[in-house]
């Protein structure tokens, strides 16, 4: 099978604050080389790593810096990151709205981009006017958007409006049309941008179905960006995680989300050093993993007890406040809950062997009062991993029979 895409040291470079040179000459200078004699900027200067939360040494930051990966015709890749890791900056740059400052990028193939909600769309044109606007665009010809005209209509569900200016719609219309246009256009290559999370829970349903249609049916290319890990692992075959504009890793989806969402995962015991919570009524002191024996432990196997062991600092005794704490799984998704019926200062929560099956799992954890206070929360805190050393599910191998072992018996 053919590249669609081929991206080599691929880095783009932002100067925060004034920009230029400082000087005419200097501009002229730097346009002639880099323009006419296809040289290097002789005033580029080596950028920072971009993390947004910090302040840096200089005025140049790599919202992209050496990024290299290939992309197969027909195959669907999610791009994931936290925000500010470079996800839009690398759409951007595949649409051609921005250039690279250094690196090659090969597209073989006419690429379809929806960036943002109404890009591309001009306000005081219809719907049905912005269609033929955005196949221009795209490179269609009259014909061919004439003859998926009515697809694109009722794929978008807009038909009421559909000649009324787009600047009354809403921005949920917005990206319908928009959709419906990129999504039913001759193209090679969709490049998609989370502007699906405006629409509602049907309509990103039926996009995502589209999407999987062209990329698995029609052998087109699809590249998506999405903070809902449901969605991307629902379209995508493959994917890349970025961070602070570096690639940290690739892999098939599964790998990618996994790692992606375990590095949120704070490691080791949950321990507060401070006294910042000490205006609180009762707070979380340390909050570790441990065996019988009272030793911490990060493994256990299936038929192991698990203790995890809750050090509270209480100020005030006069209210009734309880623990509350959820075992999640590799993704993050909830397995099980328990509450107390109030709160000590040294509380032990307790699971029984043979409950956890094999996998990755950790915490989330709060102090409340039912329905009426949260007082303080620990998050996605003390992994620890279960180990199937013997269990009679353990002859299926690497299948997934869920989370927890039933309670049940066969009559």
């Amino acid at each position: 099978m053919s590249l669609a895409i081929q991206i080599s040291n691929l880095s783009k470079i932002y100067r925060l604050g004034q920009i230029g040179t400082g000087t005419i000459s200097r501009d002229l200078e730097r346009w002639y080389k880099m323009r006419i004699r296809s040289q290097e900027d002789p005033y580029l200067k080596i950028g920072e790593t971009n993390i947004r939360n910090s302040k840096g040494a200089s005025n140049v930051v790599y919202a992209l810096k050496n990024i290299n990966f290939e992309i197969e015709q027909g195959e669907a890749i999610g791009i994931i990151g936290k925000n500010g890791a470079g996800k839009s900056t690398l759409l951007k740059i595949l649409s051609r709205v921005t250039s690279p400052t250094t690196g090659k990028i090969n597209i073989k193939g006419r690429v379809a981009s929806l960036l943002e909600v109404g890009t591309g769309f001009h306000p005081e044109l219809t719907g049905r006017e912005n269609i033929f606007l955005n196949g221009a665009i795209l490179g269609m010809r009259k014909k061919e958007i004439i003859r998926k005209l009515d697809e694109i209509i009722d794929f978008s569900g807009v038909e009421r409006y559909i000649d009324t200016p787009v600047k009354r719609y809403s921005s949920g219309m917005y990206v319908r049309l928009a959709f419906a246009v990129a999504a039913h256009l001759e193209f090679e290559i969709l490049i998609v941008d989370e502007v699906l999370a405006v629409g509602d829970a049907e309509f990103q349903k039926k996009c995502l179905g589209k999407m999987g249609e062209v990329s698995k049916g029609e052998g087109r290319t699809v590249l998506f960006v999405s903070h809902n890990m449901s969605s991307v692992s629902q379209l995508c075959t493959t994917g890349i995680i970025l961070h602070n504009g570096c690639q940290y890793y690739q892999s098939n989806i599964e790998d990618i989300i996994k790692a992606y969402l375990q590095d949120n995962v704070k490691k080791g015991n949950y321990v507060v050093n401070n006294d910042e919570k000490e205006k609180l009524d009762a707070y979380f002191k340390e909050i570790k993993i441990v065996d019988e024996d009272a030793k911490d432990r990060r493994d256990f196997f299936y038929d192991e007890p698990i203790n995890i062991s809750f050090s509270i600092k209480i100020n005030d005794n006069r209210l009734n406040y309880c623990v509350f704490c959820m075992i999640l799984d590799s993704n993050l998704r909830r397995v099980f809950s328990a509450e107390s019926k109030d709160i000590k200062e040294n509380m032990i929560l307790k699971i029984k062997p043979k409950f956890l099956v094999r996998g990755d799992y950790s915490l989330h954890t709060f102090i409340h009062i039912p329905r009426v206070k949260q007082e303080d929360v620990a998050e996605n805190i003390c992994p620890f991993k279960i180990i199937d050393n013997g269990s009679h599910f353990l002859k299926h191998s690497n299948y997934d029979y869920g989370s927890v072992f039933g309670n049940y018996e066969w009559i």
